[in-house]
């Protein structure tokens, strides 16, 4: 068995918000010369492969490679967070719905969680509510920080107390990575300031009290935690030296943390597979695959599965510990 925590998927239709609404740059989808062209207005933003919303070619990618269930969260571009808020709750509604008939259509292959408007936290609630009680999503994808402000801002508290009382649990995915306009070039912004953001995510959530103060939160984070496995003896080495900088919204050290949350297995390297386990422990780590796009893993589990892992770690990393972070 193996269950995929880490799969985007879009519509194949979705309103031209752009022209409903009268401003912004929201995404549309048009089919025409390209394969798919996800517009941003009138400019063309990505060119898609069909299977970002062709329901019936992801399930034959997954049957290919033996995926069981797939994880279906929305692409962090659609988050819209920048939008007013009754039109980011409009939009967050049209994608849950859309992944939440996909559920309905094959809940043996796959489940959902959903989007939110997280510029508006009672907005937010509301439709995490939404989502939990009458879509049965076991939990919600939240981009790694909202219009630039950190995850441990305390106006999020609200958020992530409600969360906690529903069992809602929580996939944090960068999105607008720290530092973006200053690396355009060589693709930097996803090679080196996605890492650097899922840290600044966990960092954030750490030192801000977020898993302190909510320690039933169930929170994933995506790219096998981005830089912070390798990086957690500087982060704790600075917490110890500069408690004056560090710990001031949060007294406990950040390693004993570790154990509290979950990352997904993405690192494409054996080496760096290792780390994470041996950094986060083998209960914490759940396969993602980041389907389907270039920069995931194009057969999701193979590194996994051609480790030479005993057959316990295996079915922990294959989808033990994803069934224990959406329980």
């Amino acid at each position: 068995m193996k269950i995929d925590i880490h799969t985007h998927i879009m519509p194949d239709k979705m309103p031209n918000w752009v022209q409903k609404f009268g401003y912004g740059e929201f995404i549309h989808l048009e089919h025409s010369n390209c394969k798919a062209c996800m517009m941003k207005g009138d400019k063309l933003f990505r060119e898609v492969e069909q299977n970002c919303f062709d329901v019936s070619l992801r399930k034959k990618d997954m049957d290919d490679t033996e995926v069981t269930i797939q994880v279906l969260s929305t692409i962090p571009v659609l988050f819209n967070y920048w939008a007013k808020p009754k039109d980011g709750l409009e939009t967050s509604r049209f994608f849950n719905d859309h992944m939440a008939d996909a559920v309905a259509k094959d809940a043996d292959r796959f489940i959902a969680i959903g989007t939110v408007p997280m510029q508006d936290i009672d907005l937010a609630i509301k439709e995490m509510e939404r989502c939990v009680s009458e879509l049965e999503m076991p939990g919600l994808e939240i981009g790694s920080n909202i219009n630039g402000i950190n995850l441990d801002d305390v106006q999020f508290f609200p958020f992530y107390k409600r969360a906690e009382e529903l069992g809602c649990s929580l996939f944090i995915h960068p999105w607008e990575m720290m530092g973006e306009g200053q690396m355009r070039k060589y693709w930097l912004p996803w090679l080196v300031g996605m890492p650097a953001e899922t840290a600044r995510a966990i960092c954030s959530m750490i030192f801000g009290g977020v898993l302190e103060k909510f320690p039933k939160l169930k929170v994933a984070f995506a790219h096998g935690g981005g830089s912070f496995p390798a990086t957690i003896g500087r982060i704790e080495h600075g917490f110890n030296v500069r408690p004056d900088l560090v710990a001031i919204d949060n007294a406990v050290n950040p390693r004993d943390y570790i154990g509290r949350f979950w990352i997904d297995s993405l690192v494409h390297d054996e080496k760096a597979m290792r780390f994470i386990i041996n950094v986060l422990g083998e209960d914490k780590i759940c396969m993602g695959s980041d389907y389907p796009f270039p920069l995931g893993e194009q057969h999701p589990g193979k590194l996994i599965q051609e480790m030479g892992f005993d057959i316990k770690l295996k079915e922990k990393l294959l989808y033990v510990n994803a069934n224990n972070w959406l329980a």
